[in-house]
């Protein structure tokens, strides 16, 4: 994925703004000495402003699904029926067809893993059960961990209306299982391919919209899971949203982290889900804005308000400007972004005229 110019607004903290060339409008030990100058007055003033402060950083990003994951054939066979990309596919309906029989789609923790018959315990019939209650097939049926005469009557009648042979029993690749609905990303078989076991015959992913972006190694704090985030899409619509994790970028191999040389992989989940992404351009690029942290209330002022003072004390201070007279007050600094830096102090308040150097 292409990064954009990385958008900065937090420009670090005040040490550095004042060594990078703030004027020293005041001298003293900052309790009362009169700026420099003429009248004393400084060239130029800004107001005290009480407002929040974010830190930020903003990078590309794209539409897409969360979780994409592989479906693989469970035996051998030729694909009579593809999958459609982009359709989704609910509990009950066919993913692709084998052989002539369709591949269906049931919901579920436990892959299937095996074939299941009269006399099978496990969780997996515990699933298989529920599935068949839930489309339609549970007259009769105790819902159980027991694959008895019940279920395999309750599978023929499930089988009976696929135009399947009625065997009672779920073959070895009969039934993909999957934690809920799919979207079908990619077909990675086409029609009369030739398929054996464990080949990828189609990708799908999570019917959920995420954004994924791509972070610098050194932004790693960005990447904890919850961290806010404001994402502008393809409309120029805003939404906010919050990170997921992070994942492997695709066609990577190695472990879930979305490490890798040249950046941090993220999804980020958006507030609002399907509605929030609905008819957007999924091929443009979209603007994803991190909040690594925020100060909200606070007095601010122009970076370039800030005094370095003289004296023993050192410290830094504001050029107060009432009237016709100013006076130098010390004050404590904070977080500094998008050009202006946190100010707290005695007497300090908003509305306040402070001195700051002309442009």
């Amino acid at each position: 994925m292409k990064r954009s110019t990385t958008a900065l607004l937090a420009l670090g903290t005040v040490t550095a703004a004042v060594a990078g060339g703030v004027l020293f409008l005041g001298a003293g030990d900052g309790t009362g000495s009169p700026g420099r100058g003429g009248d004393g007055l400084p060239p130029a003033t800004a107001t005290v402003v009480r407002t929040d402060l974010v830190l930020a950083r903003t990078v590309d990003g794209r539409i897409d699904f969360a979780q994409r994951r592989a479906v693989k054939a469970a035996v051998e066979g030729t694909v009579t029926v593809a999958a459609a990309e982009g359709r989704t596919v609910r509990r009950g309906e066919a993913l692709y067809e084998l052989n002539d029989k369709p591949v269906t789609l049931l919901y579920g923790p436990v892959p299937a893993f095996r074939e299941m018959k009269k006399g099978h315990r496990g969780s997996d019939v515990l699933q298989l059960e529920r599935n068949l209650r839930d489309l339609g097939y549970g007259a009769g049926l105790y819902v159980d961990t027991e694959y008895g005469e019940d279920t395999e009557s309750a599978v023929k009648r499930w089988q009976k209306h696929l135009n399947r042979e009625t065997t009672g029993r779920i073959g070895r690749g009969d039934v993909v299982f999957q934690p809920g609905e799919v979207k079908v990303v990619s077909a990675d078989a086409a029609l009369a391919d030739q398929v054996g076991p464990d080949a990828p015959v189609l990708t799908i992913a999570s019917t959920r919209p995420v954004v994924r972006a791509v972070l610098e190694q050194t932004d790693g704090a960005l990447t904890a899971r919850g961290t806010k985030v404001e994402v502008t899409l393809p409309s120029g619509k805003t939404v906010p949203g919050k990170v997921a994790g992070t994942v492997r970028p695709e066609g990577e191999d190695g472990a879930e982290g979305g490490g890798g040389q040249e950046g941090i992989t993220v999804e980020v989940v958006l507030d609002g889900g399907s509605r929030a992404a609905s008819g957007e351009d999924a091929e443009a690029a979209a603007s994803v804005t991190f909040v690594s942290e925020a100060r909200e209330g606070v007095l601010a002022v122009p970076v370039e308000a800030v005094v370095a003072l003289r004296g023993e004390n050192g410290g830094y201070g504001l050029q107060v400007v009432e009237g016709g007279t100013s006076e130098m007050i010390r004050v404590e600094t904070g977080m500094t972004a998008d050009g202006r830096i946190e100010v707290s102090g005695a007497g300090l308040r908003a509305g306040m005229k402070v001195g700051v150097a002309k442009p």
